[in-house]
């Protein structure tokens, strides 16, 4: 709430709590603006959670009308067949729902012993926000879904497990069941013995990424920082001794707006290239189109993004994996429409 004085009038940018005393500072203009879009933000939450809730309730009295006009004017045998017909359904959907997971679990463990190791360094959190800090845990949460649905999943690390961080993770759903390595500890203590086989994902690095090696552990900066901290992840591997490379976007794609990606899009990408070993196909497949510009072929043909997107669509490529994305943010407890607003404020410089 904006702060009032005792005549009842909010404090503007040259009022003071205390005015006669002079015991209180005035409230600057950039500090009521913050203060007034903090306010504004908050609001637009509430009015969307208001709002969802009210379009389940709706959802859920329609279906319950549409089951109740099914019924009538229905012999009670009619009606034992499709009340059994219904339970038959639901059986159905929970077994293939059970299968599932019985097959993702199957896959992460699978892939501790020959996955592709990508390791989250969350050692970054005394340089963001709160709300930062909240949006990084769930890119967390949100890499640990898409990586459950591939067919070659990653074997994802997570370090730095401590501090508020680790308290945002905690209150994730399922997170102590999550079938990933998470260690308090820093990578460069948890990988001593293979320090030479480090190499840290940063945007500010000169070598640019051609392969994955199998044999390499991946590092990405999990730093939520609206680009307050720009070099800070290469000058950690200077000083930790470590190799450092960037993903090739540059050779693929003209990145249309903001240089930088959120750390779930980063993950994504490496994953879609451990599939189909196109860094191409990858970085379409997860840079949101309003960030792409163009693509180039070969090193020489320019080719529109528009015109690769009616490729995907003619099953020459795979389009955007967005159903698959929806799916694994329901399976999670993630709101679809949060996740997608958030890269747009809150990114991470990680490219």
């Amino acid at each position: 709430m904006l702060e009032t004085r005792e005549d009842n009038k909010p404090l503007t940018a040259g009022s003071n709590t205390v005015e006669d005393a002079g015991e209180t500072p005035s409230m600057s203009k950039s500090a009521m603006k913050r203060l007034l879009k903090q306010q504004r933000l908050q609001a637009r939450k509430a009015e969307r959670k208001a709002a969802e809730k009210e379009r389940r309730r709706r959802d859920l009295e329609r279906r319950r009308r549409e089951w109740e006009e099914k019924l009538t004017n229905k012999t009670e045998e009619e009606r034992m067949r499709l009340v059994e017909s219904r339970k038959e359904t639901r059986r159905d959907r929970m077994e293939k729902r059970t299968e599932e997971r019985s097959k993702r679990a199957e896959r992460l463990r699978k892939a501790a012993l020959v996955g592709q190791k990508v390791v989250l360094d969350l050692e970054f959190s005394d340089l963001m926000s709160p709300s930062e800090i909240q949006s990084l845990s769930h890119q967390i949460m949100y890499c640990y879904a898409v990586n459950g649905k591939c067919e070659l999943p990653a074997h994802l690390w997570l370090t730095g497990c401590n501090g508020e961080i680790g308290n945002q993770l905690q209150r994730l759903p399922g997170y102590d069941k999550w079938i990933i390595e998470k260690e308090n500890r820093s990578y460069i203590e948890a990988f001593q013995d293979h320090k030479e086989m480090l190499v840290y994902l940063t945007a500010d690095a000169e070598t640019a990424l051609e392969e994955l090696d199998s044999d390499r552990i991946y590092i990405i900066g999990g730093l939520v920082d609206r680009n307050r901290w720009k070099g800070v992840t290469m000058k950690k591997a200077n000083e930790q001794g470590i190799q450092s490379a960037r993903l090739p976007i540059g050779n693929y794609v003209k990145l249309a707006s903001s240089q930088v990606l959120t750390v779930n899009q980063v993950v994504e990408i490496l994953l879609k290239f451990v599939e189909t070993r196109d860094w191409k196909s990858a970085f379409f497949s997860v840079i949101p189109q309003r960030k792409r510009g163009a693509v180039e072929t070969e090193g020489v043909e320019t080719v529109s993004a528009a015109k690769f997107d009616a490729e995907c669509k003619n099953g020459l490529l795979e389009a955007d994996a967005e159903e698959e994305v929806e799916e694994a943010y329901n399976n999670n407890v993630i709101s679809t429409k949060k996740q997608r607003s958030e890269p747009k404020n809150e990114e991470a410089g990680v490219i």
